[in-house]
């Protein structure tokens, strides 16, 4: 039997150490999806990234005829960079709400319809799809429009308690995050909000160093 796991990053950088770790305990690496905000624009039109970044393109497998349809189907942009051509896998899309992501995995189909203003529900119905509680997806909806990153696997249920435990070791306490957003005043994911800007995500990440 296969479940989904979900965790929550403050950054691209985070998730990476969660997908490293994922596929050095034997996830395939066509079942790990990410998503990330570029509202910093880390992650460029022409592939290139604002800095250095060991994420594996191979996460993608170059196989996942989901991730090239959905792709297409939203008109999400396939990145050219690397040494081989066009990535297949990782792409920028605009989610209601969110602002700029870059996605990519088996859940970019559901986010296709996000991106397409709600078809699944909007980024809520994605995170859904990704094993997200519902008492928790608007804290990642919101931690994705503030910078942040969400890792999603498809694993065995015999080794899901061991792989959560995995990314645990650099994800985000969602119950402290919510507490943290709420003390501000903020109370639910609005899809209708503005994006947040590269200054403010800066500043938001600089609160959780």
């Amino acid at each position: 039997m296969t479940v989904t796991i979900s965790r929550l990053f403050n950054s691209y950088a985070d998730a990476e150490v969660a997908v490293k770790n994922l596929e050095a305990a034997g996830v395939r690496h066509g079942d790990i999806s990410i998503l990330a905000s570029n509202a910093d624009e880390w992650y460029r039109e022409d592939g290139t990234r604002a800095k250095p970044s060991t994420f594996p393109d191979r996460d993608l497998d170059r196989k996942d005829d989901r991730a090239e349809a959905a792709g297409a189907g939203a008109g999400m942009g396939a990145i050219a960079g690397g040494t081989v051509g066009a990535l297949t896998g990782l792409g920028i899309m605009a989610i209601p709400g969110v602002g700029p992501i870059v996605a990519a995995g088996w859940l970019t189909a559901t986010l296709a319809g996000a991106a397409a203003g709600g078809a699944t529900g909007g980024i809520l119905g994605a995170l859904s799809q990704a094993g997200v509680s519902k008492e928790e997806a608007d804290v990642y909806a919101e931690s994705l429009r503030r910078g942040g990153a969400v890792v999603s696997a498809r694993v065995k249920d015999a080794d899901a308690a061991r792989l959560q435990a995995l990314m645990d070791s650099s994800a985000i306490r969602v119950s402290d995050r919510a507490a943290k957003y709420r003390e501000g005043g903020w109370q639910n994911f609005d899809p209708g909000a503005a994006p947040y800007t590269a200054d403010q995500v800066r500043k938001e990440r600089s609160l959780y160093r």
